[in-house]
């Protein structure tokens, strides 16, 4: 019986979703900014010579920066709005066990935006691949040719698209905690961008360092990096588990906060 409930949750929140206008328009944002961003990123790029020093992959991914903020967004409305019209009480008495509700939008939402980041991504590396070898970013200078079939662009690209789902249960989570739309938006955003600005202003390398390693974005964004592994503070995969456990730990909050609330 509780199978056929979660189901129709699961079915409910997904109407809400695909009819909601708003989140429709986000998720085209996500894949138009993240590749905007690409083709300005590598038609800046160039490279005269071998060992210039910059990574392609990660130019070719850098629309992934600031489409993340949409990703907030489209995750943030799936509960914000339903507080705001009072559709949540609704909501509610059709399905009382509220950690299945939140399980519901948690699926919903990682559906729909590792959709729109897998075609977001997909388009960047092809960006990449057109336009990088023009610029000086070829075998003769080191590079393999931008592509899925290059293991180290195949992680980057998949891990972009990792990311940018955990980033949106981080986001969940806490819109799910404070229930109001513009501070968890501002949470998400401060714990995205402001972690690298402090960490910057830290002269200690330790604490720099460790600072870099449990800030979401920093850390979740080696995911990129293709060449200068060894210098980064943690791998790639480790990287990417530090937003995943944000956003765990955000959706654990959240839940508990649910269930302890009236409504």
């Amino acid at each position: 019986m509780e199978r056929a409930h979660a189901g129709a949750v699961l079915r409910a929140e997904w109407t809400k979703a695909r009819t909601t206008g708003s989140t429709v328009w986000l998720l085209v944002a996500v894949i138009a900014l993240t590749v905007a961003v690409a083709v300005a990123a590598t038609t800046a790029l160039k490279c005269t010579a071998a060992g210039c020093g910059a990574d392609p992959a990660r130019s070719s991914l850098a629309g992934i920066y600031l489409s993340q903020t949409i990703a907030v967004l489209v995750a943030v409305l799936a509960v914000s709005g339903e507080y705001s019209n009072g559709m949540i009480r609704t909501t509610f008495t059709a399905m009382p066990r509220r950690t299945t509700v939140l399980a519901a939008k948690a699926a919903v939402v990682t559906g729909l935006v590792l959709a729109s980041g897998a075609v977001a991504v997909a388009a960047s590396v092809l960006v990449g691949r057109l336009i990088l070898p023009g610029h000086g970013f070829t075998p003769a200078h080191g590079y393999p040719s931008l592509s899925l079939d290059y293991g180290p662009m195949l992680r980057a690209a998949t891990g972009s698209v990792l990311y940018l789902a955990l980033i949106a249960l981080l986001a969940l989570g806490i819109a799910t905690a404070v229930r109001d739309a513009a501070m968890a938006v501002g949470i998400v955003l401060g714990l995205l961008y402001l972690f690298p600005i402090i960490a910057g202003a830290v002269s200690d390398p330790h604490w720099h360092r460790h600072l870099e390693q449990i800030a979401p974005m920093t850390a979740g964004l080696y995911i990129q990096a293709t060449t200068g592994l060894d210098e980064l503070p943690l791998s790639p995969w480790q990287g990417l588990g530090v937003p995943a456990a944000w956003a765990a730990g955000a959706l654990l909050v959240g839940g508990l906060l649910l269930r302890a609330r009236d409504v």
